[in-house]
């Protein structure tokens, strides 16, 4: 089977909402020989991709009818959601594990996998945001309980924004009225890294947005990640019913 960097799935539907998986696989292509020197177990965990992430964005799709983007290489081979020049685009060390396969990657190869995998996903990322002119763009991602040598992390779920929070607001509202649930607002990271999937193809098209973090230790089963699909495409819709018109040039003041 001829490797692909991406899967579109759902391409058709015609909802405005517009799935993204940035982080969906843990694979190494088989031009970098299939791994990057790491043990299984390591590319298992969430240095390698976020756990849960992609069933979840598939449900969510279904749930919405709306098309789903899934990156097919491990963050570890290249990070797509992050900006071209980010120090941390290519990690060659990731929560005390180094990844030998990247110990020797320069300049050359950097661009190599920028062409390989990297750009080819975020071209069609442009592809799919433009089929009309109202895309929503929702990125779904996971997160670890506990980092190595860090306090556990209290959220069941983050909802992370910039500047453009038009869509996060009533999610996040939507959300803390679950009894069962923590949310954190940029949590457990910042809502915002220059370059990265959201600000290049929403925050710099006007497009309404929000990015969601699972904890993976709640979304590892096929059933877990189909019930949170489920749960939050009510929620997605409801939230954008509550989103006030906004001229393109009000964006960057929100």
């Amino acid at each position: 089977m001829t490797y692909h960097p991406f899967h579109t799935v759902g391409e058709a539907r015609d909802n405005r909402f517009l799935i993204t998986c940035d982080h969906a696989s843990n694979i190494v292509p088989p031009d970098l020989g299939g791994t990057l020197g790491l043990p299984d177990a390591d590319m298992n965990r969430h240095i390698a991709y976020d756990v849960g992430a992609a069933g979840v964005s598939l449900a969510l799709g279904e749930a919405l009818g709306a098309p789903v983007l899934l990156s097919n290489f491990s963050r570890l081979v290249i990070d797509p959601n992050r900006g071209e020049f980010d120090p941390t685009l290519l990690m060659k060390l990731y929560d005390g594990s180094i990844i030998p396969g990247n110990r020797h990657a320069d300049d050359a190869e950097r661009e190599r996998r920028l062409n390989a995998y990297y750009r080819p996903y975020h071209d069609e990322l442009a592809r799919l945001a433009a089929r009309r002119d109202d895309t929503v763009i929702v990125a779904v991602h996971s997160f670890t309980r506990q980092l190595q040598g860090r306090p556990t992390r209290p959220w069941h779920v983050g909802i992370l924004h910039a500047y453009d929070r038009r869509l996060s607001d009533p999610l996040i509202a939507a959300l803390e009225a679950e009894p069962d649930l923590t949310v954190g607002r940029n949590e457990p990271y910042a809502g915002h890294l220059p370059g990265d999937a959201i600000d290049r193809h929403a925050l710099h098209c006007g497009r309404n947005n929000t990015l969601i973090e699972l904890r993976n230790d709640l979304i590892e089963t096929e059933t877990a990640q189909i019930q949170w699909g489920k749960r939050l495409a009510p929620m997605l819709e409801a939230a954008l019913a509550q989103v006030p018109a906004c001229p393109p040039d009000l964006n960057r003041r929100l």
